[in-house]
């Protein structure tokens, strides 16, 4: 199954050949001028200096060629040796069908089944989760969710860190105020005593972390608990096993509301009984050398432009860095699920780290070498003001404070809009929750994923514009159209029924784009692609609505044509929105 595009241009590229030239000539595209055409093909121009003829000429043998066939309802030539093309409308039907009955809408199975283990998420436990974990979330969720739909077998792993300082500074405070038995004897299945417990952690870190950062005996105090927590001495890793049975159930809860999915909640301690016989066996093959009592894998290159420095997998006082977890994690990812693709969607600031761990992991040959590793890097999240996202008061906001947020301004919206009126409080609020989320996970989506953008919770909650709400709004409003048209006795045509003509053509071959779109963000690990797409379809239906009767057209081939049209639109934005990790309501 192929897109519209990829269909012409194996017609278009058969005549470049007739004509001994290269079939990539052919490739047709959506047009940049649909006012005079639906897609072009500039291959004569290239092909010019190939053939050594005048470009207008080769685009005339083109077109002569394409006009004997059925395919098409009008060739022509624009300029120099543009060649302008347009369909039939029989053919653009019978496209529409077949990509309406294929189940993934023509995009393909390209990933054929391959593992794919997809890391992003990266909280720390023992802190609360805040809006810095958010884009690692929503797009790495959305990676994941693109990735199966091509037909790969997607793990997504939460990667959790639950081995740093941090825990050291942590777990080091409770033993000096006698607290161990009190933090072991908590009941995990208590959400009040872990809400407690969370509590007092989120108080307790920014304290002691302060204590450290001013005393260097507190400072030794909690690296030498960093590396009995390392080795799993007592009580130091069953305090660890607690705090993290309990930060979980908060991560959980987070990511619940948020919509984002894992499949695996694996921390850094899990991979610490891989890191011995790991670095064993990169000592045995020379790959790491000892440096000012550090163990250190040289990773620079000659072609290096900038300094690459080593990755260090064991600092002087024998504890292990972020390198040397990343790397174990790699060997037990190997181990047990053999993947094609690594793939790490992580804040690109991270992106020299990735680098050392990818090269240090070819190098010492503890993945494959046929193995791809990938840093999908992200930009930050900022406010209004362009600086990183931040409470008003100058703070770091908690991610459950801006689900509220969201969720608060979302229920302004849909009063504004007098939506939703009729519900009962619960509904409203269901509605409210999906409105904000969908303003949350567009607004980031919709960006280029390396790029930073602007969170502005005024702009993204409405209802107009390119927004999450406004997407959910064009849905809903479908779905209601095809429930008016079932409770007037007019059945939804499921196959066959595409008749399409000047009024419904635009949003006919929209439609037909959807594989192209699908593509790129499979392509580029880039969703903004769909987004941008979505967008597109929701504002063409919305034209098409407006311009059309459909309830009302007398004609009952039209009625019918027009109906099959809408409800595939509501497939197609209901698919999308999916993987994008977008819940649509049932009504507004």
């Amino acid at each position: 199954m192929t897109s519209l595009s990829d269909k012409l241009s194996h017609v278009v590229g058969q005549v470049f050949v007739d004509s001994e030239l290269p079939a990539e000539l052919g490739q047709v595209r959506v047009s940049d001028r649909p006012d005079l055409a639906q897609f072009q093909c500039n291959g004569a121009m290239a092909a010019a200096k190939l053939a050594k003829k005048n470009p207008r000429d080769i685009a005339n043998d083109v077109v002569g060629k394409l006009q004997t066939q059925d395919v098409f309802s009008k060739v022509d030539i624009a300029g120099p040796g543009f060649i302008n093309i347009d369909v039939t409308d029989d053919f653009l039907s019978a496209h529409l069908e077949m990509i309406r009955a294929d189940e993934r809408l023509g995009a393909g199975n390209s990933g054929q089944d391959q593992t794919i283990v997809l890391d992003y998420g990266g909280p720390n436990i023992a802190k609360p989760m805040h809006v810095g974990h958010l884009r690692a979330a929503i797009i790495g969720d959305s990676v994941r969710r693109i990735m199966k739909f091509a037909g790969f077998h997607t793990l997504g792993d939460v990667h959790m860190g639950d081995w740093g300082t941090h825990m050291g500074m942590i777990i080091s405070e409770f033993i000096k105020t006698g607290d161990t038995d009190r933090i072991l004897g908590l009941d995990l299945d208590d959400e009040a005593q872990i809400d407690a417990l969370m509590k007092e952690l989120g108080e307790m870190y920014p304290r002691v972390a302060g204590e450290c950062k001013e005393s260097e005996t507190r400072k030794e105090e909690a690296r030498e608990a960093t590396v009995r927590i390392q080795n799993k001495e007592t009580p130091y890793f069953e305090l660890l096993q607690v705090i993290k049975a309990a930060s979980v159930n908060g991560m959980r809860r987070n990511y619940a509301t948020l919509g984002v999915h894992f499949d695996l909640w694996k921390g850094e301690s899990d991979v610490h009984d891989y890191i011995a016989p790991m670095v064993e066996d990169i000592k045995a093959n020379n790959h790491a050398v000892e440096d000012d009592g550090a163990l250190i894998i040289p990773v620079k290159t000659e072609d290096d432009k900038k300094e690459v420095p080593p990755l260090i997998l064991y600092k002087r006082d024998g504890g292990v860095m972020y390198g040397t977890t990343d790397m174990a994690t790699l060997v037990e990812r190997e181990k047990l699920y053999n993947p094609a693709r690594v793939i790490y969607v992580v804040d690109q600031r991270q992106h020299l780290h990735f680098e050392q761990v990818f090269r240090a992991a070819k190098l010492t040959g503890i993945i494959p070498v046929g193995t791809e590793l990938t840093h999908a890097g992200f930009g930050t999240m900022n406010g209004t003001d362009g600086k990183p996202f931040k409470t008003r008061a100058g703070g770091v906001m908690k991610l459950e404070d801006l689900i509220a947020m969201a969720e608060e301004t979302a229920m302004k919206r849909l009063n504004e809009a007098a939506l939703a009126e009729d519900m009962d409080a619960d509904e409203k609020a269901d509605v409210a929750h999906k409105v904000g989320i969908a303003a949350i996970k567009f607004a980031d989506l919709s960006n280029p994923r390396v790029t930073d953008y602007v969170f502005d919770l005024e702009r993204l909650t409405s209802f107009e514009g390119k927004t999450g709400p406004y997407l959910l709004y064009q849905a809903v409003r479908i779905k209601s159209l095809l429930k008016k048209a079932e409770a007037q006795g007019l059945a939804i045509p499921q196959a066959d029924a595409f008749a399409i003509g000047d009024a419904d053509r635009a949003l006919a071959l929209l439609l037909t784009e959807f594989p192209d779109a699908f593509n790129f963000a499979l392509r580029d690990y880039m969703p903004h692609h769909l987004c941008e797409y979505a967008y597109r379809v929701a504002s063409a239906f919305s034209s098409f609505y407006g311009n059309c009767h459909i309830l009302s057209e007398e004609d009952e081939a039209i009625r019918n044509s027009r109906l099959a049209l809408c409800a595939f639109t509501y497939e197609m934005l209901i698919q999308i929105l999916e993987l994008l990790g977008i819940e649509v309501p049932e009504r507004m």
